[in-house]
């Protein structure tokens, strides 16, 4: 088996952990999976049955009448609902501004824990709380932080949207995913602020070579 086990990368939203699992994942061939679609998943199934979804006895009952699949496959994440491709449609402002009250749910939690925590390792994750909830025994952990403006640049970036207005809904989503922000007390922690991709990439690199258990890892900052 892959020595790598479980690799764990949590972090706010645009801190770079999708990025940085990806490129790991690639360097260390492994697969690597992505918990957010799945709450993206049960955001986009929320939507399209119009339901309030603060209520999470209905956002649970109306996930019960559908079947979400989360394929890891080598050429990115692939995302079914009842069989029909939704991949891209996860990411759009709709679901945005939907998904921190949809994954604020115990129950929602516990059922997209159970989707993740059925996949085989080997394989590289990020999300919230995968270090400190879903797999608290991972091999290793990484918590990748970043200042709202730094991931509002990279968020504008990747859409055509107002800085400022990014930012602002930066800072919600941070103040509304609060609780599941919480590193893992074994986590790295690395401010990609100041770095590039590439060199968090490295960094993180030379952690998973040189301390190969979880007894030995430290914190950053």
């Amino acid at each position: 088996m892959n020595r790598y086990g479980v690799v764990t990368f949590d972090g706010p939203a645009a801190s770079g952990k999708s990025s940085v699992a990806q490129r790991v994942a690639q360097v260390v061939d492994l697969p690597v999976v992505s918990s957010g679609l799945l709450y993206r998943a049960a955001t986009l199934v929320a939507e399209r049955a119009s339901i309030d979804v603060d209520d999470a006895a209905a956002v649970m009952a109306v996930l019960a009448g559908h079947h979400v699949d989360l394929d890891p496959a080598p050429g990115g994440n692939r995302v079914t609902i009842d069989g029909d491709e939704v991949t891209e449609a996860l990411h759009t402002d709709e679901v945005d501004a939907l998904v921190s009250a949809v994954a604020r749910h115990d129950a929602v939690r516990d059922w997209v824990g159970e989707r993740l925590r059925s996949i085989r390792p080997p394989f590289v994750i990020d999300g919230r709380d995968m270090g400190s909830v879903v797999f608290p025994d991972a091999t290793h952990k990484f918590y990748l932080t970043a200042s709202p403006e730094v991931r509002a640049l990279r968020r504008v970036g990747e859409r055509a949207a107002d800085l400022e207005r990014v930012a602002a809904a930066i800072r919600r989503r941070d103040a509304l995913d609060a609780k599941q922000l919480r590193p893992a007390s074994d986590a790295v922690r690395i401010d990609t602020d100041a770095l590039s991709l590439d060199e968090v990439v490295t960094v993180v690199l030379d952690r998973l070579r040189g301390t190969p258990t979880v007894g030995s890892v430290g914190r950053d900052g």
